[in-house]
Order: C-alpha cells, then sequence, then structure tokens
C-alpha cells in the first residue's frame, strides 16, 4: 500500500449542514413556554417583574454583610453562604450518614 494515495481519498463526513452558522444579535423576547398552563401564561408578566426587581448574587467576594434581605415569605435571602447562619452552611458527613447513601437509601439497621 502507497501512503500517498492514502491520503489522496480523504475522509468525507456524511452529515451537511446547510448555510453559515448565524447567532442573533439580541436575545429573544422572554415567554412562557407554549405548553404552560393557561394560568401561568396569564400571570407571566406579574412574574418578569418580580424576577427582575430582584437584585442578582452579588458577583464579587467583598459584598457586604448588609446585602441579605427580607423575602416575602419572611425568610432572609443572602448573597453569600457566609452571610447566612453557620447552622446553614454546609458540613461533614458522618459515617452513618455516608453509609446510607452509599446503600441507596435503604433502610438503616
Amino acid at each position: 500500500m502507497h501512503p500517498s494515495l492514502r491520503l489522496a481519498n480523504a475522509r468525507q463526513p456524511l452529515i451537511r449542514f446547510l448555510g453559515k452558522r448565524q447567532w442573533p444579535t439580541k436575545p429573544e423576547e422572554q415567554h412562557p413556554h407554549p405548553f404552560a398552563p393557561p394560568e401561568f401564561k396569564q400571570h407571566f408578566s406579574d412574574f418578569l417583574k418580580k424576577f427582575q426587581s430582584t437584585p442578582a448574587a452579588a458577583s464579587s467576594a467583598g459584598a457586604s454583610a448588609g446585602s441579605a434581605k427580607k423575602a416575602e415569605g419572611g425568610g432572609q435571602v443572602f448573597a453569600e453562604f457566609w452571610q447566612a447562619p453557620s447552622r446553614l452552611w454546609k458540613r461533614e458527613l458522618e459515617e452513618w450518614e455516608i453509609e446510607l447513601v452509599q446503600s441507596g437509601g435503604a433502610t438503616r439497621h
């Protein structure tokens, strides 16, 4: 077998794409899912107003502790985990918890 003949027969992929890749210049307008229940579709504009009025999580590490706000439900919303009480932080799992997860959640005896 001659290597030069092998290079002449370059592999052609079987899939063909039509046209150039074109990405939209601006994002699509937000709308409810087409199969959403009618009551969700009716109140979608209210949802957007609430969603846009809530502050996004602070991206900088120096977010002040004063950024915690009262939510409508009465609970607090924290931008970073260290602003929350330590009882809500992640903790090390105990051995029995690890075994319970590894057993697939079967009843512990």
